[in-house]
């Protein structure tokens, strides 16, 4: 038995799971918003609204069923967690010169290219642009209910600079941040 997906999925108030037997679609609506997914089929979702929960069960043993028992358990407490507290994703611009500035549902970066880069706020994602107190740094906060959508703007905004990995300290880019990059000393000249 698979221990993710064995364990039940707690419905927090203020939460409601549909679930679309038939084409197996689970639907979960909460304060944060409502989010839709398709399971796959071999799955089993029920909700117990006795102990309000949700069970996800397999039909047998084989390879593909055990693994994606714990997946579809995952993926329905992502959407719960989502709807409810929500995901976030933060990313720091590194570089002389480098700035984020919001304006209305569009944020502009200055990343060091010869034009400013505008991003749009997908539908069901926030960018926030908080003010940094140093100069050569900027954050950008990436915020929504969906898990996956979050973590993939994200992933994009990375791409657009991404912080090499260079060891010397004066690498510019983006970067998560609690991303880890090693640093040392710079070369010394001739004395």
């Amino acid at each position: 038995m698979s221990r993710i997906g064995k364990q039940p999925v707690v419905i927090p108030a203020g939460v409601t799971v549909n679930i679309d037997g038939g084409s197996n679609v689970v639907e979960v609506k909460g304060p944060k918003g409502t989010l839709k997914q398709t399971m796959h089929p071999n799955m089993t979702v029920k909700v117990d609204l006795d102990k309000m929960e949700v069970l996800v069960t397999r039909p047998n043993d084989l390879k593909e069923n055990r693994s994606l028992h714990g997946l579809t358990r995952s993926l329905i407490n992502n959407m719960v967690v989502g709807v409810t507290a929500g995901f976030s994703k933060e990313l720091d611009i590194v570089g002389v010169g480098y700035k984020a500035v919001k304006q209305g549902k569009s944020v502009t970066l200055s990343i060091g290219f010869s034009h400013p880069v505008v991003i749009e706020e997908a539908p069901g994602i926030t960018i926030e642009a908080p003010q940094t107190p140093t100069a050569n740094t900027a954050k950008l906060i990436i915020s929504g209910a969906d898990k996956q959508q979050v973590g993939q703007v994200a992933a994009e905004i990375r791409e657009l600079r991404l912080l090499k990995r260079d060891p010397y300290p004066s690498g510019s880019g983006i970067k998560y941040s609690d991303e880890r990059i090693r640093r040392k000393a710079g070369k010394a000249g001739k004395k």
